[in-house]
């Protein structure tokens, strides 16, 4: 089979390579998975660099999130779903946890408990992007933040994947948002998206407009997922006792320095105001959370895509031959589509 394979740390264009390598074959409690659909998500790409919250053993099949395919096989004695029944195998490594192999690959092995059957009506594309986003926008405003209808949640990177979830699923919710966004033209986007309010840093100063839309009640909640200066505005942004979860660090996308990854809090709005902030890891969540509670979310999420409150947008498909471009596709800023690693029904000339 064919496998895009890291040998080492460095930049994903420099050190992924296409191999062939032997189908793997199920262990107890696993089945084998022909894979169809897997994204590029900029997790993948940020382990390949050396700055996420885990290192794999290199080399390494790259694609460390989720994909969609037809069950091959299971594992000798593992009870599970029908071979050929289509399935999103979720492959997001918990921490702390064994790390699951990628899914930059055309046959992969995973556990039972991680696959989640899904309608054939759902596209590829919508199901290889199923867990990891939608899920990430499910957590932070149901378990993380627990948002009620009515409430203002305040967020960050509003025209990011997870920000366009976050749109939707507060709007079903019942909640209203205000949505940061750093180019002007995305602001209609959002808006059409159902968001309630949009504030452009391009040309607006997000603690004056925070204010202007709350009022004297203010923002008690907001996620942020670009932290640096924009993240310490937002938590100077809250209310007293407001609470700020973040997820992930957009203002330092290429960044692998450790100590460069950093949020200039200001101390007198902490500790005067009480406010809190504190971060959110699907990593960790899968982690230390049981394996019927996730299962539980992932069908939660399947509903909501299946019932078309999230809408996934359609990525941009690439064969694995082409993954310079693909990768490219996928640091290019306002880049649109998200690119997928696709597969082709087709024969196993090339297994070993």
């Amino acid at each position: 089979m064919r496998a895009l394979v890291a040998g080492a740390v460095g930049e994903p264009n420099d050190v992924l390579r296409l191999e062939s390598r032997p189908v793997p074959v199920p262990e107890a409690g696993q089945a084998l998975i022909r894979v169809k659909a897997t994204p590029i998500h900029a997790s993948d790409l940020h382990v390949l660099r050396g700055r996420y919250g885990f290192s794999p053993e290199f080399p390494a099949v790259g694609g460390h999130m989720e994909c969609v395919g037809r069950v091959e096989a299971l594992g000798p004695d593992t009870e599970g779903p029908g071979t050929g029944e289509r399935v999103v195998a979720v492959a997001v490594p918990a921490v702390p946890g064994p790390r699951p192999t990628g899914t930059w690959q055309e046959y992969l092995v995973a556990d039972t408990h991680r696959l989640v059957p899904v309608p054939d009506r759902l596209s590829d594309s919508s199901a290889c992007q199923l867990a990891v986003n939608p899920l990430t926008a499910l957590l932070l405003l149901t378990r993380e933040l627990d948002v009620q209808p009515g409430e203002w949640l305040l967020q960050t990177a509003a025209g990011s994947t997870v920000g366009r979830l976050v749109v939707q699923l507060a709007r079903h919710l019942g909640a209203r948002t205000i949505n940061v966004v750093r180019r002007r033209d995305a602001a209609q986007e959002i808006e059409a998206l159902g968001g309630d309010e949009v504030i452009c840093t391009e040309d607006e100063d997000l603690l004056r407009r925070v204010a202007e839309i709350a009022g004297p009640a203010g923002v008690r909640k907001a996620v942020d997922c670009v932290a640096g200066h924009v993240g310490a505005q937002v938590s100077q942004a809250l209310a007293p006792g407001g609470e700020v979860v973040v997820y992930g660090a957009l203002s330092t996308h290429r960044q692998t320095d450790p100590a460069a990854l950093t949020i200039p809090l200001p101390a007198r709005s902490l500790i005067y105001e009480t406010k809190v902030v504190r971060g959110f890891w699907l990593n960790r969540w899968f982690g230390t959370t049981s394996p019927a509670d996730a299962l539980r979310a992932l069908s939660e999420v399947r509903a909501l895509v299946v019932d078309e409150v999230l809408s996934i947008p359609e990525g941009l498909p690439f064969p694995l031959e082409r993954f310079t471009e693909a990768v490219s596709s996928a640091e290019t800023p306002a880049h649109g589509a998200k690119p997928l690693f696709v597969f082709a029904d087709g024969s196993d000339e090339d297994d070993e």
